[in-house]
């Protein structure tokens, strides 16, 4: 592999490090995190790469090594990643435990229309995915807001912000200011995936941990079968995230 000197990679490194190797079926990305203590390699499906994360002071040559030996496994999980799909007119996506359809009609308004498990806007074609993006984004954020709200009711907390993204490796996360963000994703889930997530992450408002205590709130709050939901979103997730991509 090139990059092969036995060089350490440094803390000081400000940004993630591309590798140059066509062998690689992603482009491969290095990058330091002073609290790593292994080496790991994981997919990141948004932006269609490989991350190898190294602690400091690591040898470029040991790390890409270790690298090499994984590409078997990393080209096996990327086939069985399922092909995107595309926010297109006509399409049918998971919905809230349902379908939905896309649909434009150049005669509507340009924002979305909810209405009898159709997704309805018009203005350009071109705008379309970017129109439906929105919309969908914006129908999770009240989703989960209205979770977030009732369970931190229910657990006598305060939760000072709820927001969406679309984090690769992340569900949902807590700050311990409060503030609470989810994937705009799991508004395509099952109800009682998402709202598994959102018990989660309101429990974390008590405890910054997953140990017993938390573990009896996030059952408390769910009040449903947590393996359960959490199994279910292991098994729906690589379908969920290639929703709205090519």
């Amino acid at each position: 592999m090139p990059a092969s000197s036995n060089g350490m990679w440094s803390i000081a490194r400000s940004s993630p490090a591309e590798v140059q190797d066509a062998d690689w079926p992603w482009p491969l990305v290095v990058a330091v995190d002073r609290r790593a203590r292994r080496l790991k390699l994981r997919l990141d499906t948004r932006r269609r790469r490989l991350v190898l994360t190294c602690p400091p002071r690591t040898s470029r040559r040991a790390a890409l090594k270790w690298a090499a030996d994984q590409r078997d496994w990393a080209s096996g999980e990327i086939a069985r990643i399922p092909a995107g799909e595309p926010f297109a007119p006509g399409a049918v996506i998971p919905f809230c435990g349902g379908e939905l359809t896309l649909a434009w009609d150049p005669a509507a308004p340009r924002n979305a229309i909810l209405f009898n498990g159709t997704l309805t806007c018009g203005g350009p074609r071109e705008n379309f995915e970017s129109r439906i993006h929105r919309s969908v984004r914006s129908i999770a954020l009240k989703l989960l807001s209205d979770d977030t709200a009732e369970f931190a009711e229910r657990a006598g907390v305060t939760v000072t912000a709820v927001t969406v993204g679309d984090a690769d490796t992340r569900w949902g996360s807590c700050s311990a200011s409060g503030a609470i963000r989810y994937n705009w994703r799991l508004v395509l889930a099952p109800p009682q995936v998402r709202r598994w997530v959102v018990a989660h992450e309101v429990a974390h408002r008590r405890h910054m941990n997953h140990g017993p205590a938390f573990k009896a709130l996030e059952a408390q709050l769910f009040e449903g079968d947590v393996a359960a939901a959490r199994s279910e979103l292991r098994r729906i997730a690589p379908r969920l995230k290639g929703i709205g991509r090519l």
